[in-house]
């Protein structure tokens, strides 16, 4: 839709009809010397008028677009539907070396457990549009991957590019809950969610799960956390095949106090299906947001007449110029033939 941010200035459209009230210009004395002039009569009166004619044309035509520029054409378009303000939604990925345990399948193959928590968490990212995401990992100690942003692609690409061990073989539980505090510092407003995924207990770290949890607390963050492994994994032995629990050290107290502490709720990964499932349910108790606002593109137009009306200013600026010159070759081309 076509609308003039400053439609007032329409009114200065009839303007130049104030030049009609001017006085009109009395004609001068005529020359008392006339001079003979080898072109008299090539100009008719008729022709002196179609060029007046003209130019008022121009003129006219220049002094509308002008005045259309001056009044701020703009198109606005469709209206869009934009994601409401949302939630600020930390996911912590734990990149200890018993993460390259292979206890999962996925599509019917044997991976490991990190290569599962990135298959089944890609999905979780994309559907939360309307929230930011910011990636930590740790092992000795946490990293900040990638800062709260909506920027959902990059977030999934930082977590794909992960590799287990790249920040050390131990698991810092208590630093990567203080570096999401401390993410969330400078957020006031905003749901403050922290998932925090992990296969095993706190073994490394500058602060303990504990003073985390009261950090957490105290700074109003949800944390929740989610224990992954399987409970039964066959191996191979000399004296042959046997079942072992390669989540034994798995601190699941410790993730259910810190959890229901902060508001939160402890889940338990056991394969795939569990984590999608688990993921299903944090969309239904963290809410994506909906969207609830609409803004309309404005695109700008007023440099379309403005650029009409530098053209025909040019164009009458340059007329008389054009003129005198086709005026000298015809008084050369009548001066050749005499």
């Amino acid at each position: 839709m076509l609308e003039f941010e400053w439609s007032w200035a329409l009114y200065a459209l009839p303007l130049p009809l104030l030049a009609l009230l001017l006085p009109s210009k009395k004609q001068g004395q005529q020359a008392a010397l006339r001079v003979p002039s080898l072109t008299t009569g090539i100009e008719t009166t008729q022709t002196h008028k179609g060029t007046n004619k003209l130019k008022l044309l121009l003129a006219i035509i220049a002094w509308i677009a002008l005045v259309l520029a001056t009044a701020r054409p703009q198109w606005l378009g469709e209206p869009v539907s934009i994601p409401a303000e949302g939630r600020d939604l930390m996911i912590a990925v734990d990149l200890s070396g018993s993460m390259k345990i292979d206890d999962m399948q996925v599509r019917g193959r044997q991976v490991d457990r990190l290569s599962m928590i990135k298959f089944v968490l890609s999905d979780f990212i994309q559907r939360r549009v309307g929230d930011r995401l910011g990636l930590i990992l740790f092992a000795d100690t946490a990293y900040l991957q990638a800062p709260l942003t909506y920027d959902r692609e990059t977030v999934n690409q930082l977590l794909d590019e992960s590799l287990i061990g790249l920040v050390g073989e131990q698991t810092a539980i208590g630093d990567a809950i203080g570096l999401a505090i401390k993410r969330f510092e400078a957020r006031k407003e905003s749901n403050k969610v922290l998932v925090l995924l992990t296969d095993g207990q706190n073994t490394a770290g500058n602060i303990t799960p504990e003073q985390a949890n009261e950090l957490a607390v105290n700074n109003g963050v949800t944390i929740y956390t989610i224990g992954v492994g399987a409970d039964k994994m066959l191996v191979q032995s000399f004296f042959g095949n046997r079942q072992v629990n390669p989540s034994q050290d798995l601190d699941e107290d410790m993730l259910t106090q810190i959890a229901t502490s902060t508001g939160g709720q402890y889940f338990r990964a056991r394969d795939a299906q569990s984590l999608q499932q688990i993921y299903a349910t944090l969309d239904e108790l963290e809410p994506i947001a909906r969207e609830s606002k609409q803004m309309r593109p404005l695109r700008a137009l007023y440099f379309y007449p403005l650029g009409i009306a530098l053209l025909l200013t040019v164009l009458m600026a340059l007329g008389p110029l054009l003129k005198e010159w086709l005026f000298n070759n015809r008084t050369k081309n009548i001066g050749g033939n005499l």
